[in-house]
């Protein structure tokens, strides 16, 4: 049962793909396969959530890969959230994406959903990954497989942010994560992801840390300063891109595999009595603090937000590096809370260009009067990425304060309320212009963006709402990782 279950997560999407492929000259087939897609997959994630804690930690591998290394993958709480927050919002994403791409009259649609779906299949791979190794193997299939996205339109500037897309994420991954885990094996002969982590005790201080700040830069995807330069390169591509970058599978999958492998690989108690982690909390913190600053100067409305994307990854770095239990509490929630919240900022930015075609933050004056539902719905998502109850974020935002405190890191927990502050300082402008300065310019004509895409956002925004009030079952759900 589990073995099938999981197996045919993986098939779902590479299915849906080459029926896209082979129906490439039929667009509204290809369409509705691609929404089927999304819906099969959702559903069949669902279908692991009930099979229950019993079920956790079960290998299940197709074959080996390296000298008796298999291929494995496994459910554990960590990896069916991400697994659920990604097929979730994967089929949000398909009814916005086929919304959008034909309203701006976008073409090569067929290669675009073909590589949608294989950035989802190497998604569930990262998710249910049972060792290091299949691990870094899914983490490759997904920046291949989203570099034609990024480059779709096929200009200058399109192809020079997939190269520096593609060369910082290939450079850091191989320069850094595959010497992070070929160290581990080195040194202890296991990869496999346990409970509690599997590294000794006996292992230095300083090798730990060197250990432990190889693997975080080493997953580029994870944003940290200096090697962030892919995330705002890469707003290039069409703005459902951007969705599936930030919220739905790059960046997260990136904070995902920091959370996975300190939990898993280095576990809470070695990081915190061994001080691993101290660099990366420093680095972390600059992160989250300068990319903030920098979203403050950005007037396109994609580039303030890509570089707050790079400001709340590292709350989710921080969360893991503080290594407590409530700062990882705070960082898995907190890849659900930013997920609802930043998609929906985006879904809104590319709602705006297609009703409007304005992209900067300077152009929105009393856009909020033609476009109520769009600008309510950012504002919703930008209250909870701020963290303002009732909204999703503040639950996340709490508990990271929370496990800064925990773990004594008092100008940590200073550094997520100037975070805060700064994040209400770069988001309420767009509020602010929309609703309350009047327009310069005639809006008469400009009207709501397609249903496609103002349903979607519609949905999210209300998740950043309903989130809210789900606290204790996320949290219980989550308790394994932390006891």
């Amino acid at each position: 049962m589990l073995a099938n279950s999981l197996y045919l997560n993986f098939a779902i999407p590479i299915i849906g793909a080459c029926l896209i492929a082979l129906l490439h000259r039929h667009q509204r087939t290809f369409e509705l396969v691609f929404i089927g897609t999304a819906a099969i997959l959702l559903w069949n994630t669902l279908r692991l959530f009930d099979l229950g804690e019993a079920a956790y930690f079960t290998n299940v591998s197709p074959f080996s890969l390296i000298d008796a290394i298999p291929l494995a993958f496994h459910l554990e709480p960590l990896g069916l959230l991400f697994a659920g927050i990604a097929s979730s919002l994967f089929l949000i994403t398909t009814l916005y994406a086929i919304g959008y791409m034909n309203a701006n009259h976008e073409k090569h649609l067929a290669r675009f959903y073909f590589c949608f779906c294989i950035a989802i299949f190497a998604v569930m791979g990262i998710a249910f990954a049972a060792n290091l190794l299949t691990l870094f193997i899914f983490y490759e299939i997904l920046s291949f497989s989203t570099y034609p996205l990024v480059t779709h339109k096929g200009n200058e500037a399109a192809r020079n942010g997939g190269r520096a897309y593609l060369g910082l994420l290939l450079s850091t991954s191989i320069g850094f994560f595959l010497i992070a885990i070929l160290w581990v094996w080195a040194s202890t002969g296991e990869l496999d992801f346990v409970r509690n982590g599997f590294l000794q005790e006996e292992m230095p201080k300083e090798a730990l840390i060197v250990l432990y700040t190889l693997f975080a830069f080493g997953i580029g995807k994870a944003g940290l300063m200096p090697f962030h330069r892919w995330l705002p390169s890469a707003m290039v591509a069409p703005t459902p891109v951007s969705a599936l970058l930030h919220a739905v599978a790059v960046v997260k999958a990136g904070v995902f595999c920091v959370l996975k492998i300190t939990v898993y690989v280095f576990g809470l108690d070695l990081l915190t009595s061994g001080g691993g982690s101290v660099v990366i909390i420093w680095v972390a913190t600059a992160t989250m603090l300068l990319a903030s600053l920098v979203a403050l100067t950005q007037d396109n409305l994609k580039a303030r937000l890509a570089y707050s994307t790079v400001s709340q990854l590292s709350y989710i770095v921080l969360g893991a590096a503080l290594a407590t239990a409530s700062s990882v509490a705070g960082a898995s929630m907190h890849m659900a809370t930013h997920a609802v919240g930043k998609i929906t900022l985006f879904f809104c930015a590319g709602a705006i260009y297609t009703a409007a075609k304005k992209t900067k933050v300077s152009e929105l004056d009393g856009l909020a009067k033609a476009m109520p539902i769009t600008f309510i719905a950012y504002t919703v998502a930008a209250l909870s990425i701020i963290g303002l109850p009732p909204m999703a974020g503040s639950w996340s935002k709490w508990f990271l304060l929370d496990g800064a405190l925990q773990a004594d890191y008092f100008w940590v927990a200073i550094a997520f309320i100037i975070s805060t502050l700064l994040n209400m300082a770069y988001l309420l402008p767009v509020v602010t212009r929309g609703f309350f300065v009047p327009a310069k310019d005639d809006i008469s004509d400009i009207h709501e963006a397609p249903w496609m895409c103002l349903l979607p956002l519609s949905i999210t925004a209300a998740s950043c709402f309903v989130l809210f009030f789900l606290l204790q079952e996320l949290y219980l759900f989550l308790q394994p990782l932390f006891n």
